[in-house]
């Protein structure tokens, strides 16, 4: 949102990425069923495209249309969460995450390809006394807000949640998975290691500028100079990448500004920041537009499942009035959060119901491994889940106590929100809690009371 408030440029790039994977769909499975290299060449050249035809946008006619506030684009990702949800998975979700499976990877390569040749060096030192808690951008001490922060770049629930559906539907064998699952995963920490270099390539003063609300910058720049962070270059970044980044909160825009001055370091490229910043921008924004619409289509399977077990019509995902109903559930709650929140807010909660799913799942790995006799392994998957679990449980307790109560009690017109995040913190918690304490009694019966565990199901086309 902050990355695309007030940025035409930048919305005509990310708002013509539907179009192409529409095209795509209909080009794939209707125009010219099967040719998939067809398709993907007009969507990589359309991509490409549509970042060069940007720069013209905010000086034409055509910029009031592309021009939007942060509340009017929150609204807009909704509307685009609610109708991908619905659509057909060939139309529109599975050729744009399709699509955007090239820009990412091949982003990612030529990242690396940057830092390796420009050698950044890193601005960022690897302590401050924000170590100890009173960030401008996420409150808490190091620990445990460092282990919910880095999210999906070390261990993903969101991805264990979301593979667990797909991955088995796209493998030709068992071992497939492994490639498949692990492969992705180290793909996943490389990006965060990428990202983390190019973010902190920054000078801190113009990173803190970028990522802290104006309101609150005057209040801590005295904090900043007392650091020796008052050193830096936003204005000519600003102007390089045609943009103004001042308080652009979240973390996207600081990654983007790091990613175009690395690539703009590259012998031949000087001169095309502004390109590769809103190239940055529209790869950053494919990866949350892919999260918006996957994590909405699983969350309405879920809430239309949960319903169906009162009403079964509500259950079946080819009902149109369920579909329709449950998806706008889903959208309107999350669209809520960021229409009322702040990344202080959001991101704490994000990353403890992100790493949380993440234990959930290393223990469902657990329980398998202990009920098929292969208990020797379990510790592959119980050391992590000790480490992920405890750190996450007290990062969670610790933003309600020290993060969301004071929020509600210091600020009355945030009141509500502060309240209802820390309410749904302890609802996730105690759903955590659940499974664990369940798998604890699993384990408990296999290995202790040495009850039998259940054989392998045949099943057809399988091994086992």
């Amino acid at each position: 949102v902050n990355a695309l408030k007030d940025s035409p440029w930048g919305t005509f790039t990310i708002g013509m990425t539907i179009p192409l994977a529409l095209y795509m769909g209909l080009h794939m499975y209707r125009f010219r069923k099967g040719k998939i290299a067809e398709a993907t060449l007009i969507g990589v050249i359309g991509l490409f495209a549509a970042v060069i035809v940007g720069k013209w946008i905010p000086d034409s006619p055509l910029a009031r249309y592309f021009t939007f506030s942060g509340s009017e684009i929150t609204l807009l990702i909704a509307a685009y969460g609610f109708i991908a949800s619905i659509l057909p998975v060939w139309m529109l979700l599975c050729p744009r995450d399709y699509l955007s499976s090239y820009m990412k990877i091949g982003t990612i390569a030529f990242l690396a390809l940057g830092i390796i040749i420009v050698h950044p060096d890193l601005k960022m030192p690897a302590l401050t006394s924000f170590i100890h808690g009173g960030g401008p951008i996420i409150p808490g001490k190091i620990f445990p807000f460092v282990f919910i922060t880095i999210a999906c770049g070390a261990i993903s629930g969101f991805h264990a949640l979301v593979g667990s559906g797909t991955t088995p539907k796209m493998i030709n064998k068992e071992t497939d998975a492994r490639m498949i699952g692990y492969g992705a995963m180290l793909c996943e920490g490389f990006v965060g290691i990428t990202s983390l270099i190019a973010a902190s390539s920054l000078f801190p003063a113009d990173y803190f500028t970028i990522n802290v609300d104006p309101a609150k910058l005057e209040a801590i720049k005295g904090v900043l100079r007392s650091m020796g962070f008052n050193t830096g270059n936003l204005a000519e970044l600003s102007r390089e990448v045609g943009e103004n980044v001042v308080g652009r909160t979240g973390g996207a825009v600081s990654l983007a500004v790091g990613m175009a001055q690395i690539f703009s370091g590259i012998p031949g490229m000087r001169g095309l920041m502004a390109y590769w910043y809103h190239f940055a921008i529209m790869f950053e924004a494919l990866f949350i537009l892919t999260t918006i619409d996957t994590g909405t289509r699983v969350a309405r399977f879920l809430v239309q499942e949960f319903f169906g077990r009162f009403w079964k019509p509500f259950e079946r995902t080819d009902w149109m009035p369920g579909t329709i109903a449950s998806s706008f559930v889903v959208v309107f709650c999350w669209a809520y959060f960021i229409y009322t929140g702040s990344i202080s807010t959001i991101w704490p909660m994000f990353g403890t119901a992100n790493q949380l799913l993440a234990a959930v799942a290393l223990a469902v790995g657990t329980t398998v491994l202990i009920n098929e006799g292969r208990g020797g392994y379990a510790w592959v998957t119980f050391v992590p889940l000790a480490f992920v679990g405890t750190t996450t449980l007290v990062a969670c307790w610790k933003n309600i106590t020290a993060n969301f109560l004071p929020l509600a009690q210091q600020h009355p017109e945030m009141a509500f929100q502060g309240y209802l995040n820390a309410f749904l913190t302890v609802i996730i918690m105690l759903c955590a809690v659940t499974v664990f304490v369940n798998s604890f009694w699993k384990w408990y019966q296999v290995l202790v009371l040495k009850q039998p565990v259940g054989k392998p199901v045949a099943v057809a086309g399988s091994s086992q």
